[in-house]
């Protein structure tokens, strides 16, 4: 009982632990500037052009960062602990700095280093889950974003009453007493688990080998359109809800709101039971989103923002957690090339969303198109992942691609 209760708690203490470095990471790390954005462009400091550019910069940094973890050979806890320093030094240094070129390296380089984060800690917390027998737990670990999210939008509204600089500097202080808490934590275990093959479920049977292929391409090139389709919202919303409720003190709350909602995606995400078709849940999730993104348009009210919010947030971490169980399926054990190389597209989705948007609203001075636009590709999404699954139940053969 009491080895029992001693894995409980060190389950407990990794899943904890993890989601935090991905509050730090992705949350703050990556999404304060969502909320920042609207400061930066009322001091003048960007225009909305410059703005998009900054916010490709740092999802390029995320792609190169991606890539990068396929050949890093060095201890996931210690690459937890540097990619969680240098988050803190690189939101230090937005605030600290005043120059553009300046604030486009260190959003590269935050972009870099939050795939790193990312990525080891997902796979040390996912590794010790499994070695304490706590799978469940797993949805913990990916609630971290959406904390994250809800943190930097309840907090930026706040300290931006101070200036962008603030805003930045205090995000960077945030951080570091966020890993302060969670330092020691990423030593336990460390060295038994940096260098074991990650577990994962093993490939279903002896599938037929071109059907699996397909469904491979299938999902890296799918996977795109969900990084193109939510992130144009995702770093634009408080622009996007203030062009639309002009003296209102809503848009400050709708980014929270999308980060509060991802808390409870995640949860219900993890517990899909593994006879789900990852294909089916991918075009539900994706029809989620593309319905949120929509209200914004269709519905440009307090009402609409506040549902699309919610819908945009719930399968935020849901579709990775899928798309990371579909590929498991297709490769078991040996899937992290295929994990990086859907990544790797998420990410190329994410990049070209902000170079679309923002030239287009600035020439039109609304985002509609390019929320029509997002809310198209990730429909389109939901419907070949649906189509895939529909072909995939026809008799063998008949999935030849």
């Amino acid at each position: 009982m009491s080895t029992i209760g001693s894995d409980r708690r060190a389950a407990w203490r990794a899943a904890l632990a993890c989601m935090v470095a991905l509050a730090v990471a992705m949350g703050l790390g990556r999404f304060a500037f969502t909320p920042l954005l609207p400061i930066m462009l009322h001091e003048g400091k960007v225009g909305l052009e410059a703005g998009g550019l900054l916010a490709s910069l740092n999802y390029l940094g995320y792609f190169v960062g991606a890539l990068s973890c396929a050949v890093i050979r060095i201890e996931a806890a210690t690459m937890v602990r540097c990619g969680l320093v240098a988050t803190a030094a690189l939101l230090l240094g937005m605030g600290l700095w005043d120059n553009f070129a300046a604030w486009g390296i260190l959003r590269t380089a935050a972009g870099v280093v939050s795939a790193w984060t990312f990525v080891f800690a997902s796979g040390w917390g996912l590794r010790r889950l499994a070695e304490t027998h706590a799978p469940t737990l797993q949805g913990v670990i990916y609630t971290g974003p959406g904390i994250g999210i809800a943190l930097t939008g309840l907090l930026g509204g706040a300290v931006g009453h101070w200036g962008s600089a603030a805003g930045w500097i205090g995000f960077g202080l945030l951080s570091v007493v966020l890993i302060v808490g969670v330092w020691r934590i990423f030593g336990d275990g460390a060295h038994a688990l940096a260098r074991t093959a990650p577990t994962g479920a093993a490939p279903a049977g002896p599938a037929d080998l071109t059907a699996a292929r397909a469904d491979a391409r299938w999902l890296v090139a799918l996977y795109s359109l969900a990084g193109f389709g939510y992130i144009i919202t995702a770093t634009f919303l408080p622009v996007i809800a203030r062009q639309a409720l002009p003296g209102s003190s809503w848009p400050d709350f709708f980014w929270p709101l999308v980060g509060l909602a991802v808390v409870p995606g995640a949860l219900i995400g993890a517990r899909a039971p593994v006879r789900w078709d990852n294909r089916l849940l991918l075009a539900l999730a994706y029809g989620l989103q593309a319905l949120g993104v929509l209200l914004s348009v269709a519905w440009p009210s307090i009402g609409g923002f506040m549902l699309g919010s919610l819908l945009l947030g719930l399968p935020f971490t849901a579709i990775s957690l899928f798309a990371v169980r579909e590929a498991r399926r297709l490769r078991g054990n040996a899937a992290s090339g295929l994990i990086g190389y859907a990544t790797a597209s998420y990410g190329v989705g994410q990049i070209l969303g902000p170079l679309f948007a923002a030239p287009l609203a600035q020439r039109t001075g609304s985002f509609t198109v390019p929320l029509l636009a997002a809310a198209a590709v990730l429909a389109l999404g939901a419907l070949l992942f649906a189509c895939v699954w529909w072909r995939a139940r026809r008799p063998a053969g008949a999935f030849a691609a």
